[in-house]
């Protein structure tokens, strides 16, 4: 059915057949690639102090042509979907002469619904859900000085024709709504956010559960930040809250997992398959195959099967993040990680959903153990150094933890370290895993892609943590 839809729609934007038949032709003497041929349409609604700003709708569609031999590598790309731009496409791509069948393979993953859904809610009703937020955040105190809210969706068709002849299709919906909530007491401002979506559509979303839940989560982070104190700085224990705080082992640890930096050796774990680099606590998986999360995909942008792969199992370090030009650089397979943007892009090693399994303690047990450090909630922000994993991470919500209870919440914290050196100094792992909510972009190589990280709770038995200025 999903093959059919995606057909039928595609035949209408283009001469399907004609396209497909030019761009096998560009497969030859051994070479590898595919054709990668999108159409997407999205929205953005956003509301701010209960005004509408203008809406921003998108529509895409165009293709990328690739062929690759070893490290060589041609790609072009139109947003033509007629005969001419191909022929162009194959020009830049130094083609030969090839004829194959196209065979239409079904993906192993369903993992979400395909059916159109932008016009299942009126954009009147969107708005107006948009303005309840608002009304409903400063029905619940006085001190609001600002709400924003956005509702995102987007609906993508896939298209992949790789070298062999095969044809992939595949249907993304996606979701995300956050809210922003700035609030002021005793001349103090401060603000809150809360954001979540996934690969579903606007109906089983837009209810009163999400907006209660959204601006409460939101309006209560900024009351909390309000009574903050300043946080203290100097090497101490740390415990990281579930769920968010994953975003910490996505950017220091996930993307040097990935197959480029290992090949390239610009990753710090380049030279440590094998190796022991963890508690025998830890395991790591990378999985695109959770239904309805924002990081999954039935197929990745090369027409691979997504899977769950286990990069570091029982503190060990297993496996990287595959696509097809690495993984056939280094003679090993693909996971399902080749992964664009979009048709402009070429597919490189991304993440999808990237997390640390649960272990065996309560994050009770590990605050008992730390007799002054920080619990850190969940992060605002961060930024990396694949090639050294170097990291600095801002605390969004953080605590101080005194003789193993949680006291004065405090602001201005930021978690610095490595993460090869963090993953030897985490001692303890929560049972409480959780994965976000479902609001992650990852960026790399200028390309943003939707990603899904979590992690139960850990204890950091030393980590340096400085003071931002207030």
């Amino acid at each position: 059915m999903l093959s059919a839809e995606a057909n039928v729609f595609l035949s209408n934007i283009c001469d399907l057949h004609a396209i497909e038949k030019l761009a096998l032709s560009a497969f030859h003497n051994g070479n590898m690639g595919e054709l990668f041929i999108e159409y997407k349409e999205g929205e953005s609604i956003k509301i701010e102090n209960g005004l509408v700003q203008t809406p921003n709708f998108v529509f895409k569609r165009g293709f990328g042509l690739r062929s690759f031999k070893n490290e060589a590598s041609c790609y072009s790309y139109s947003s033509s979907l007629d005969e001419k731009s191909m022929k162009q496409a194959l020009e830049i791509v130094k083609s030969g002469d090839r004829n194959v069948n196209v065979e239409i393979r079904n993906s192993i993953n369903d993992l979400y619904d395909h059916g159109y859904f932008l016009n299942s809610i009126d954009l009147e009703n969107k708005i107006q859900f948009l303005q309840e937020i608002d009304f409903y955040a400063r029905k619940k105190t006085s001190n609001i000085k600002q709400v924003m809210a956005n509702l995102e969706g987007s609906w993508q068709i896939i298209s992949i024709l790789s070298d062999d002849g095969k044809k992939t299709l595949d249907i993304r919906p996606l979701v995300r709504l956050s809210v922003y909530i700035v609030v002021e007491k005793n001349g103090i401002l401060e603000s809150g956010l809360c954001a979540g979506g996934g690969r579903f559509g606007y109906d089983e979303f837009l209810n009163e559960k999400t907006k209660v839940q959204y601006v409460d989560e939101a309006l209560r982070q900024a009351e909390i930040k309000i009574k903050a104190l300043k946080a203290p700085v100097g090497e101490m224990p740390v415990v990281l809250g579930n769920a968010w705080t994953g975003i910490l082992l996505h950017e220091a640890v996930g993307h040097g997992l990935e197959g480029d930096a290992i090949r390239k050796e610009t990753s710090s774990f380049h030279n440590m398959l094998g190796e022991i680099i963890a508690s025998p606590d830890i395991t790591v998986v990378d999985d695109g195959t959770i239904p309805y999360r924002r990081g999954s995909i039935n197929v990745d942008d090369e027409g691979n099967d997504s899977q769950r792969t286990t990069l570091i199992e029982k503190g060990k370090l297993v496996g990287f993040m595959q696509d097809r030009m690495n993984a056939h650089l280094m003679k090993t397979s693909v996971t399902g990680n080749g992964r664009r943007e979009n048709y402009k892009s070429v597919p490189i090693p991304r993440m999808t959903n990237t997390f640390m399994m649960a272990g065996n303690y309560s994050r009770d047990e590990m605050i008992s153990r730390v007799k002054k450090g920080i619990f850190a909630k969940s992060f605002s922000d961060g930024q990396v150094d694949v090639t050294s994993g170097k990291f600095v991470f801002s605390a969004a919500e953080a605590y101080l933890i005194e003789n193993g209870k949680i006291s004065t919440p405090v602001k201005g914290a930021m978690l610095i370290g490595d993460g090869p050196s963090i993953l030897k100094k985490i001692s303890m792992v929560g049972n409480d895993f959780s994965l976000d909510n479902g609001i992650g972009t990852c960026g790399k190589d200028g390309q943003l892609v939707p990603v899904g990280v979590g992690e139960p709770s850990v204890l950091i038995d030393k980590i340096t943590v400085g003071g931002a200025k207030l």
